[in-house]
């Protein structure tokens, strides 16, 4: 199951750089994930600053 983004997140881009795959992009609220691009990885998790990514 992909990752997905919460509405704590801050809009950094930290995870946007992180991911391997380019799955998150930057969306009208906060940044989002692609879940079909996205591998399940976690490094985009473990960037998070604000710990607005989670397992969805």
């Amino acid at each position: 199951m992909a990752y997905v983004i919460s509405s704590d997140c801050v809009s950094c881009g930290s995870c946007a750089g992180a991911c391997p795959t380019g799955a998150i992009k930057e969306g009208d609220e906060h940044y989002e994930i692609d879940a079909n691009t996205c591998i399940d990885c976690g490094t985009c998790a473990d960037t998070c600053p604000t710990g607005a990514i989670s397992q969805g």
